[in-house]
């Protein structure tokens, strides 16, 4: 298959270059403070975003390169199922807008591990900042830079070791040059560019199958449906609807990466709308990431790859001249993505590592200083990881990115959960699930992923079920623990921290959402 390097026309490189110079003003503009000494600026935008920049940039942040691959090849293999991971998330973005920010915000804390530090001291801080570290370094620069790299050189051709130094070097300048604000800026016009982009390719798709009647008639009626019955071994319903809300919990409602933008809310009405925003954005993901993959199963049903769908989709059906639109695109997920996961990562050393442990009377320089020097530390952790992942042969990297999250989740969850939930819980609860907990979590992954891998080893339930299975352990440990503590440090909420009721505005935002979800779920039923 021919790589688009090979077709690009004059016109497609100019309107790469103008797409590079409007994000370079853009986040120039973003990055210019009115107010210099802030050091918010870098990390939480001075607590000025509304609610378009605070949706936008999450669905920036989670809208990865690996979802532009995974989601066409999952449609390609099965159909829409996959939606569900994007769609039945409205339920946590609820608890997230209406539970968990009014305690954020009412904290005024610039981190999650500051938010749980102040209710059980430094001990639990520390042990959930370098928790939150690796997660960032891990989960989500290093396995979303290579996702990146694999499809720049999927569709481009070019070496890995290239696309990822330039790709994360180009992310990384918005967070060392502004900080959340450039980033949130610079994400909202990314995204709408990306809409337009997939749904072009999505348009473009319909037509060549012979309209939308045609493509429900030639896909496989189960294509079209959401829930799968419980012998179906890629996605049966129980799995979904148990395990998946553990790693939904912990990653809309706890991770720092996607918080961090509600954290940054002008004020609370503003951040559960901004919330509720990316609701609806989710539901896009139908059109713009999943059908692409069902029009290629349509269009090229002998794909050797299922992982080749979007790239085969780009490459055969955008004409000449519209190719820099694909590689628009690749920069613009890269960009949203790594770009939120390095100011994140800035943010937690700075606040919780180097202010809390090494120079708690930083002045606001130092602090931004340390912050930068962050940023292009992890720019090239994420680098030399990306490349080394790309070095293990056979490493399926879709199954591996969900599993991952899904061994990550189930301690954040809990603790989480029962911080805001159960006030009896405990400073010794949270520090055990945080450490042991995790501990365990982890290694019962490393034994589902590569020591008694399920394809060698049936007795293994679905991994969803596995991550289930391991949050209602540490649900139970905690509980206990926190019951028979006889010396418990149990957290009373300031008055600033008291839950304040949601806005009229907010609530009919959330109950139209709710609505649509319903007729969505029952439609495609």
């Amino acid at each position: 298959m021919t790589s688009l390097i090979d077709r690009l026309t004059f016109l497609d490189y100019c309107i790469v270059l103008a797409y590079l110079l409007i994000l370079a003003v853009i986040g120039y503009r973003a990055s210019v403070p009115k107010n210099k000494g802030e050091d918010e600026t870098l990390f939480l935008a001075n607590k000025s975003l509304g609610w378009a920049s605070i949706g936008f940039n999450m669905w920036g942040t989670n809208v990865g390169p690996s979802m532009l691959l995974a989601f066409a090849s999952i449609g390609y293999s099965t159909g829409i199922v996959a939606i569900n991971f994007d769609w039945y998330a409205f339920v946590f973005l609820f608890l997230l807008a209406i539970v968990f920010a009014p305690k954020y915000l009412g904290a005024n804390v610039s981190t999650m591990p500051e938010f749980m530090g102040k209710r059980y001291g430094e001990s639990t801080q520390t042990i959930l900042a370098w928790y939150a570290l690796i997660k960032i370094l891990i989960s989500w620069l290093s396995l979303g830079l290579f996702a990146g790299g694999f499809l720049v050189r999927q569709i481009l051709g070019i070496p890995m070791v290239q696309s990822v130094t330039v790709l994360v070097l180009f992310a990384g300048l918005f967070a060392y040059s502004g900080g959340l604000k450039a980033i949130a800026r610079v994400n909202i016009f990314q995204m709408i560019l990306l809409i337009g982009v997939s749904l072009t390719l999505t348009i473009l798709g319909v037509n060549k199958v012979g309209g939308l009647a045609a493509v429900f008639q030639k896909a496989p009626a189960s294509y079209w449906s959401l829930i799968h019955p419980a012998s179906d071994p890629s996605y049966p319903w129980p799995a979904i609807l148990l395990g998946y809300p553990v790693a939904a919990i912990a990653f809309f409602c706890t991770d720092q990466a996607m918080v961090q933008s509600v954290l940054g809310a002008k004020n609370l009405e503003q951040g559960q709308l901004g919330v509720n925003f990316i609701g609806w954005l989710k539901i896009l993901s139908l059109p713009l990431f999943i059908l692409p993959g069902i029009l290629c199963f349509i269009l090229f049903p002998n794909l050797k790859d299922p992982a080749e769908a979007y790239m085969t989709m780009v490459t055969n059906l955008f004409p000449p001249g519209l190719n820099g639109l694909v590689i628009v695109v690749l920069i613009a997920v890269l960009v949203g993505t790594i770009g939120s996961s390095l100011n994140s990562l800035s943010t937690v050393f700075t606040m919780d590592v180097y202010r809390k442990k090494i120079n708690p009377n930083a002045s606001t320089q130092q602090l931004i200083k340390v912050g930068r020097l962050t940023v292009v530390v992890g720019c090239g952790f994420a680098v030399l990881m990306a490349l080394a992942i790309d070095s293990i042969k056979g490493l399926n990297l879709f199954d591996v990115f969900q599993s991952v999250l899904g061994f990550i989740a189930p301690p954040l969850s809990v603790v989480f959960l029962l911080t805001v939930f159960w006030k009896r819980t405990t400073r010794t609860a949270v520090n055990a699930i945080l450490s042991v907990g995790s501990a365990f979590s982890l290694v019962v992954g490393v034994l589902y992923l590569w020591v008694l891998p399920p394809d060698q080893y049936p007795f293994w339930p679905h991994y969803l079920l596995v991550s289930f299975s391991i949050f209602a352990v540490l649900l139970l440990t905690a509980t206990l623990i926190s019951v028979f503590d006889k010396n418990p440090s149990i957290y009373v909420p300031l008055a600033a921290e008291i839950r304040v009721k949601p806005t009229r505005r907010v609530w009919i935002a959330w109950i139209s959402l709710m609505i649509t979800m319903g007729i969505l779920y029952l439609v495609f039923h």
